[in-house]
């Protein structure tokens, strides 16, 4: 799916992502605070450090920035967690590790996660597909390490219970950010990490051993 293109009257590349660098930055500090719908972009433009003018300079609507802010995050989150991979890790503990260096990325970035999963309903549907189709593809980060392990090891898992596995370990970081208000009475995040990997592998696990 392509990239959607997001109007600008500048022609230097390099200061377009610039300015879409601090835009960016500017309106998730506003979206924490205020929400996508209650944000103007007026305000966007003065968090940003340019006035209004400027602005419409680098997009077309306000639509435009919240897909670039639902863009950089998913970005972001995908960078962290592949440098955190331990690529010298092998076997269950390669998929424990993935299954911690993601949850760690959530934690770092849990507001900004939060705004983007309950502000892109409100992108038009193309930007709304292009942006989830990334989340797709870090599903499928988990899959490959599932996959491999249980290619390695003989493991009797069908396709289907692979894909939900890794579904589900996305949902269980995304809990940790949701549901952080009751969550956190009860766990530090390296327990969390321990129990939701027990619970969540426990069909490699249990068949391994």
């Amino acid at each position: 799916m392509k990239k959607k293109a997001v109007p600008s009257m500048v022609k230097d590349q390099q200061l377009v992502k610039k300015r879409r660098e601090q835009m960016v930055k500017g309106a998730v500090r506003l979206f924490i605070e205020k929400g996508f719908h209650r944000t103007t972009t007026r305000e966007i433009a003065k968090e940003s450090g340019f006035s209004i003018g400027t602005l419409y300079e680098y997009i077309g609507s306000k639509e435009d920035v919240l897909y670039l802010v639902c863009d950089a995050i998913y970005e972001e989150v995908r960078d962290q967690l592949v440098s955190q991979l331990d690529t010298e890790a092998v076997g269950i503990d390669r998929v424990k590790k993935a299954i911690a260096a993601y949850f760690r990325v959530i934690d770092h970035l849990q507001d900004e996660v939060l705004v983007m999963y309950q502000e892109a309903k409100s992108l038009p549907k193309e930007a709304l597909m292009y942006v989830l189709q990334k989340e797709v593809e870090m599903t499928k980060m988990f899959e490959d390490i599932i996959r491999d392990y249980v290619a390695e090891y003989r493991i009797d898992l069908s396709e289907e219970e692979i894909k939900l596995m890794s579904h589900n370990i996305l949902v269980q970081g995304h809990m940790w950010t949701f549901r952080r208000w009751a969550i956190r009475r009860f766990y530090t995040l390296e327990e969390y990490t321990k129990l939701q990997s027990e619970q969540l592998l426990s069909p490699l696990t249990t068949v391994s051993n």
